[in-house]
């Protein structure tokens, strides 16, 4: 799980490695992009999180056919909620940039990005829900070697659509765009091969793609609350960027930068927080609670040693990461800044993220986004623009706004796992 989620955030880190040639103001687009994307990452992964603990479930009781029954079902509900959402993204793209604080130009000279990353949702979709189906069932290394292959063809394909070669021609930051849909098109392609074809704990049938609408009202019920904490969380980042880019597209272009560095840190921690959702789902599932309880403490020390090492380093060193992807002295000065105040933060991540998705695993969806809404709503994003615009801190502010907030997260959801409520829920 930890080299699958560091590999999920290779296309983020590899499309800004490539395009940060083209200058700051295709970062910045790209960054508005990812940003916006977190809503689909959001919808993604809340109906990864409800199949997670339903099937995770169902491998506990030692039921594999009611599990790839219940996996079936995750994918036709994904795939609905994203092409319905494909439609305003394929028409409004470029309004979308300049509600963003994209300059109009800059919209239209470079919206082809956007246009091709949230048009093509679909593929994102999938893969994170088909890699949940993987993980829950006890499979986690497919899931790894799915990203391996889409990633490998990502890194391929990006120089030679950005810039050319041979008798392609240069598609500059499209080409990007185009390149991480193939390679993530690819991937959902291998992920439907082998729950079709192998023999693994979930072997898809036809007859599981039949909707089962008692099933997926259930799924829905579970992922209304997984979804919506991670919509209130991502969403924040919305907001964030919003407010950081009233200070101009090369604090921005840093912050991006920044913020590509963090998450390629913290997901191979959110590799180590999936192990706990999945080992709580299945440990409840064989009714050992205890069992499940000591996973997430194991994990949660886990987690916070590695973080802890990483946090340390960037904020010693910052500025040696962000010149990896761009050599804009300005640039490199805003994501230095941004980055050295992140990493204070890290050991607070590692618990949290454990935490929060012990609850998820063992079905209880709904005190996360609570928590979610109280820290990221209520609390970070009120803070980010009293910081940066009334208290004249500019964009160090919102950096500030995001530690704050995080440890606040952390502090909340210790709290209610510490309570044991979780070890009653039933789905």
């Amino acid at each position: 799980m930890v080299l699958e989620m560091a590999m999920e955030s290779v296309f983020a880190i590899v499309d800004i490695f490539f395009v940060s040639k083209l200058g700051a103001e295709t970062v910045a687009v790209v960054g508005i992009t990812e940003s916006l994307m977190t809503i689909i990452y959001a919808l993604g992964i809340g109906i990864g999180t409800a199949a997670t603990a339903i099937i995770s479930r169902r491998i506990g009781e030692k039921d594999p056919g009611q599990a790839s029954h219940a996996a079936g079902q995750a994918i036709i509900t994904g795939s609905l909620i994203s092409l319905i959402l494909a439609v305003p993204s394929l028409i409004f793209y470029s309004k979308i940039l300049i509600l963003m604080g994209i300059d109009a130009d800059v919209a239209d000279k470079y919206g082809s990005y956007t246009l091709v990353v949230m048009g093509s949702n679909l593929v994102v979709m999938l893969l994170f829900i088909n890699n949940a189906i993987f993980r829950s069932s006890g499979d986690a290394a497919i899931s790894m070697r799915v990203l391996w292959f889409a990633n490998i063809l990502n890194i391929i394909l990006d120089p030679i659509l950005i810039f050319g070669f041979g008798p392609i021609p240069a598609l500059g930051i499209k080409g990007a765009a185009i390149a991480t849909s193939i390679g993530r098109g690819a991937g959902v392609v291998y992920q439907f091969y082998l729950l079709f074809k192998s023999r693994h704990r979930i072997s898809l049938q036809l007859s599981h793609l039949i909707p089962d609408w008692a099933l997926i009202k259930n799924l829905l019920r579970l992922s209304a609350g997984s979804t919506g904490q991670y919509l209130i969380a991502t969403s924040s980042w919305i907001f964030l960027v919003r407010i950081i880019s009233m200070f101009g597209s090369q604090v921005v272009a840093g912050y991006t930068i920044a913020i590509r560095i963090m998450f390629f840190t913290l997901l191979p921690s959110w590799g180590i927080s999936n192990a706990t959702a999945t080992l709580v789902g299945q440990n409840l599932g064989a009714e050992k609670p205890d069992r499940a309880e000591r996973s997430v403490w194991i994990t949660g020390y886990v987690n916070i040693i590695f973080l802890g090492l990483i946090g340390l380093v960037l904020a010693l060193t910052p500025s040696t990461f962000i010149s990896l992807f761009i050599k804009d002295p300005e640039v490199i000065r805003y994501g230095s800044s941004c980055l050295r105040i992140l990493s204070y933060g890290y050991i607070a991540y590692g618990l949290g993220m454990v935490m929060v998705n012990s609850l998820n695993g063992a079905g209880d969806t709904t005190t996360p986004i609570w928590i979610n809404f109280f820290c990221y709503w209520l609390l970070e994003i009120p803070l980010a623009y009293f910081l940066a615009v009334y208290s004249n801190m500019q964009e160090n502010g919102v950096f500030i706004s995001i530690v704050v907030a995080e440890i606040a997260m952390t502090a909340s959801a210790l709290y209610f796992f510490r309570k044991g409520k979780w070890k009653l829920k039933k789905v």
